[in-house]
């Protein structure tokens, strides 16, 4: 039988994620990591996405409170639920597309996603980043942590692809601020948006 119904389509596809998941996830860690798997189709989410202790609770305060959502790419940013994020208050933003940062990362022979960190670490207050395809997205927010210009309530790296990947992985998973990442090469904007998604749901939904 063909199912059409969108919020069956969803059930249904949880409920073969379920029954077809090998491997025992923490009880607080499971949403995100059934979120992910239903936007991939990959199982191996079940084991190389790595959670820092109290990652999940932490981001749902943060979320309760309003936060603001960074995302590093568009695409990231148009795949957060915007109704789920409007019902908590929570504002997202990317400044990837920004003139001002164009021009910066032009001038100082860097790329956009860094000066766009920077941008963001001077908006003050409550922050989640999210961040789907650039690594040095994350290499910048571990140099602003370290310098004390930004304390993130959860930093979600899941950037993909082969070049400065896993340095700029293992730079978030080797700190001590909360933090969602995808070990190894994969990842996307895709699954850094089911991610925040995951997250917003427990409370929205």
């Amino acid at each position: 039988m063909i199912i059409t119904d969108p919020a069956a389509i969803e059930a249904r596809s949880m409920e073969i994620i379920a029954s077809e998941l090998k491997t025992e996830i923490p009880a607080e860690n499971r949403a995100v990591v059934m979120r992910v798997i239903h936007a991939t189709a990959d199982f191996d989410y079940a084991e190389n996405l790595a959670f820092s202790e109290g990652a999940v609770a932490k981001a749902l305060d943060a979320l309760r409170a309003g936060c603001r959502i960074v995302t590093d790419t568009q695409m990231a940013k148009a795949g957060i639920n915007k109704t789920a994020a409007a019902k908590l208050g929570c504002a997202v933003d990317c400044f990837m597309s920004d003139p001002d940062v164009a021009e910066e990362a032009k001038a100082r022979g860097c790329t956009r996603a860094q000066v766009s960190m920077e941008k963001a670490a001077r908006l003050g207050g409550s922050v989640i980043f999210v961040i789907g395809n650039a690594p040095t997205a994350l290499l910048t927010l571990r140099s602003l942590i370290d310098g004390g210009k930004v304390s993130p309530e959860l930093v979600i790296g899941v950037p993909v692809g082969f070049v400065n990947i896993l340095e700029a992985k293992d730079a978030i998973l080797s700190s001590s601020v909360p933090h969602i990442v995808a070990k190894g090469r994969k990842g996307g904007s895709n699954v850094a948006a089911a991610v925040v998604n995951a997250l917003m749901y427990q409370i929205t939904r």
